[in-house]
């Protein structure tokens, strides 16, 4: 009877997890479907690569509002319904970005679409680190990373089939629609799904016992634990929590000598890095580069989803390793790995040569070139991917998450945005190897940052997190 019970809660903590990163795929797929829409967006509005640059990046300035403002709401109305609320953006977004007829009128959809991306990155990693026990909860935590991926894969295979379908993103496809706008309008079925599973999930205990809700906290707790481990983690959760104020901003300030505390610094840390190698130009731009030397269309879509099973394959190996050998190691071989691979990268594009106006790599540095690119990507989604994201989930204590998730996660999305709108402007000026260079020396730096700064926390109950 005590093995089956503990099945049922094992199960039932499974489910809603599964439930809560049904966000990262949506955060995986409105990220990931700007990629095959590029060509398409710069037909319709008329933009260059600057204009191309802010559409694409426009969703990223959302992100960075949403991921700020939703670890501080969700202080105040608790995790699951900033999830809710992020569901409701992610459909109006899904349809606005693919009926918009202007620049402007796209950028305000994306720019919804992105609020509903940085809440849903910071709060379902919150939200699962909140219900997980300790033994398994870099596991279950690695399982937003996943649904971002699987996100990504999506978009692309949707992207890829669609095109196909049409001829081009840019070809009518259905009902007078141009393919590229009936990529977005794919998002709407997952959004929809998303708000109506999140209707049948509790909110996090954790939030409950700030909120000084402890007999809701009670019911929760008592499907996620045995009777006495229920009475004994409500005790430790009141331990960490101060006395005499509800969760806020002020938190991330020690008291005793008035700087913010070290772990905001290296929550900070581990949201800018995860941005400087480089990873979202290959997400957001992955088709334009492929094309850019010399690859089809529906080439370099391909590409795209080869890239995606890569991903979804590393993180199986992440998911493995994580609650095995922690997060630490995982981080600084990811960085060690991705610095040798974007060095190929950068190798390669700078021998490439111009054929009718085109940048075209040789045969064998296009493989090279190909094969560092799956690399990189590959070391990126067994380390820096889900780590990062699991680690901010559970590095800060109970009585500062919302606002040590708010802050890391705006530093995230502005990290993102500058890389993202930087690309085209550093593809005009220094080409595909002189960016590559900068982001494999970003790589080089991390792993020096996960040496000295970041502590371990695998095994690590919440309530045994540090301020520093």
């Amino acid at each position: 009877m005590t093995n089956d019970m503990t099945r049922r809660r094992s199960l039932y903590v499974f489910a809603i997890s599964c439930v809560a990163a049904i966000g990262g795929f949506l955060f995986g797929f409105d990220s990931g479907v700007i990629n095959g829409t590029v060509d398409g967006l710069q037909r319709a509005f008329n933009s260059e690569s600057v204009g191309t640059g802010f559409n694409v990046a426009s969703m990223l300035l959302g992100c960075a509002v949403g991921a700020f403002f939703a670890g501080r709401l969700a202080d105040h109305f608790g995790r699951r319904t900033l999830l809710i609320v992020a569901a409701v953006f992610f459909l109006v977004s899904a349809w606005g970005s693919g009926i918009a007829g202007g620049s402007l009128e796209f950028v305000i959809y994306r720019i919804l679409g992105g609020m509903a991306v940085g809440a849903a990155s910071v709060m379902a990693p919150a939200y699962i680190s909140e219900v997980a026990p300790s033994a398994y909860r870099g596991r279950l935590a690695t399982i937003q990373q996943v649904a971002i991926i699987l996100g990504l894969f999506v978009a692309f295979l949707s992207n890829y089939l669609l095109a196909n379908m049409a001829g081009s993103s840019v070809a009518e496809l259905w009902l007078g629609f141009a393919t590229w706008r009936w990529m977005f309008w794919v998002e709407l079925l997952p959004a929809a799904i998303f708000l109506i599973a999140l209707m049948f999930i509790p909110e996090s205990p954790r939030f409950l016992m700030t909120a000084g809700k402890e007999d809701k906290a009670r019911r929760v707790l008592s499907k996620l634990l045995s009777d006495d481990d229920v009475n004994t983690k409500i005790s430790e959760i009141k331990e960490s929590l101060a006395e005499d104020h509800q969760p806020s901003l002020r938190d991330v300030i020690n008291k005793q000598t008035g700087k913010v505390h070290g772990i905001v610094w290296v929550g900070i840390g581990l949201a800018v890095f995860q941005q400087l190698v480089g990873i979202n130009v290959v997400f957001y731009y992955g088709a334009v580069l492929w094309q850019s030397v010399g690859f089809s269309e529906n080439d370099a879509l391909l590409i795209n989803v080869i890239s995606g099973a890569v991903s979804l394959g590393a993180l199986v190996v992440a998911i493995s390793l994580v609650d095995r050998i922690g997060r630490k190691p995982l981080l600084w071989v990811g960085s060690a790995g991705m610095a040798v691979t974007l060095i190929a990268m950068a190798y390669a594009f700078s021998t490439a040569s111009m054929v009718d106006g085109s940048l075209s790599l040789s045969d064998s540095m296009g493989v090279i070139a190909l094969l560092a690119a799956n690399a990189y990507v590959l070391f990126f989604n067994v380390s820096w991917g889900p780590i990062m994201w699991v680690m901010l989930g559970e590095m800060f204590p109970n009585q500062m998450r919302g606002s040590g998730l708010a802050i890391s996660g705006l530093f995230q999305w502005v990290s993102n945005f500058a890389i993202t709108m930087s690309f085209p402007i550093m593809l005009a000026a220094i080409g595909l190897a002189g960016a590559y260079s900068i982001y494999a020396f970003f790589a080089v730096i991390s792993i020096f940052f996960v040496l000295k700064v970041v502590k371990e926390t695998k095994g690590k109950e919440l309530e045994e997190m540090s301020y520093e």
